[in-house]
């Protein structure tokens, strides 16, 4: 790629690291802070909180990874034009495929780290997820023997282990029931009262993992049952079809940035139309993939409209970047932005 292309490999992937590590800690924590009755009313460490709340670590930075792309090339090419580095080097005879190469290699880095997680990082930490939360909720020391009390009162109690299971025997205590067609408890006393814990215990059990929790070998080749204990198996393809498109995204967000923002832009203006654009047509792409992805579940043909979108953007992009020329906001446009920046300049001096 050459010293310049390296300069701007770095570059572009500092600034991508930066932004998917702040937008993931951000979105960690409004995960996690729903997560917080684990402290609070499951009396749990925090050493615990965070190691079951860092399993979603994996999932939000799949989900995030592509949009941070988009902000780091954004980052990066309005560093070059305002420093009329791109100006330079266009004068210079360097062709719009050589700046973009750097860019393109950055993608696809971020192409294989969500792919990577896609297909096991992100199923493996989410079964971690849901087999360590339900352990931790079922825990009967936590839950029902607590220090100084038990949830049936009882003058005495203990734990009870033999060949048919485990018990919370208990002594000389009383019990809430509440019987059908009356409104009041009744209490029941009794002199010793044998409670199963069986239950709570971590034998083995039959857990039904979702579509997330699923890995991609699962969801291509789902086993007989699963359609009748788990999710319909229509869902199974159109999330396969959604870890598929997955790596294309960044790939197609990279090319989208430099064809919108790459080009030599001849006003200020120009330039923040054309980020306004770009904002907009990655965000119609990404809600084309979440629908076709939904409504696939119906109608396994509109799955397909997410690759003719992504390989169409990619497409699009790279005939623009090939023009080598900016793209012009459409007259209307560009009056509508004039009125509106000139209001808002008399509004602001004012």
């Amino acid at each position: 790629m050459g010293s310049i292309g390296w300069y701007m490999f770095r570059t572009t992937m500092g600034a991508f690291l930066i932004t998917v590590v702040s937008l993931t800690v951000v979105m960690w924590f409004t995960q996690a802070i729903r997560e917080f009755d684990l402290i609070t009313s499951q009396r749990q460490t925090l050493f615990v909180f965070i190691g079951i709340t860092g399993l979603l670590i994996p999932l939000l930075v799949m989900m995030i990874a592509p949009i941070a792309l988009v902000l780091a090339v954004s980052h990066v090419l309005n560093k070059l034009s305002s420093d009329s580095e791109i100006i330079v080097m266009n004068a210079a005879g360097v062709s719009p495929w050589r700046l973009v190469r750097p860019f393109i290699a950055v993608a696809l880095v971020v192409s294989l780290l969500v792919t990577t997680i896609a297909v096991y990082i992100s199923p493996r930490s989410l079964r971690e997820l849901r087999d360590w939360g339900t352990q931790v909720r079922a825990d009967i020391l936590t839950n029902i023997v607590q220090p100084g009390r038990f949830t049936y009162p009882a003058e005495q109690g203990e734990i009870v282990k033999n060949d048919t299971g485990s018990f919370l025997v208990l002594e000389k205590g009383s019990v809430q029931r509440i019987e059908a067609g009356h409104r009041d408890p009744r209490i029941v006393t009794f002199d010793r009262y044998a409670f199963d814990l069986s239950k709570f215990t971590g034998s083995p059990q039959s857990v039904v993992y979702n579509t997330r929790e699923k890995y991609v070998w699962e969801l291509m080749w789902p086993r007989p049952e699963d359609g009748l204990h788990g999710a319909p198996l229509s869902e199974y393809r159109s999330e396969l079809h959604d870890r598929f498109a997955t790596p294309l995204y960044p790939l197609a967000f990279a090319i989208l940035a430099y064809a919108f923002l790459g080009p030599p832009q001849t006003t200020r203006q120009s330039r923040t139309l054309a980020l306004l654009a770009l904002v907009g047509v990655v965000s119609l792409l990404r809600l084309i993939g979440f629908l076709s992805v939904i409504i696939g579940t119906r109608i396994p043909a509109v799955l397909a409209v997410q690759y003719i979108a992504l390989i169409g953007s990619i497409i699009a992009g790279s005939w623009q970047i090939s023009r080598g020329r900016a793209i012009e906001p459409a007259a209307v446009v560009a009056k509508i932005a004039t009125a509106i920046t000139e209001r808002f300049a008399k509004a602001t001096a004012g």
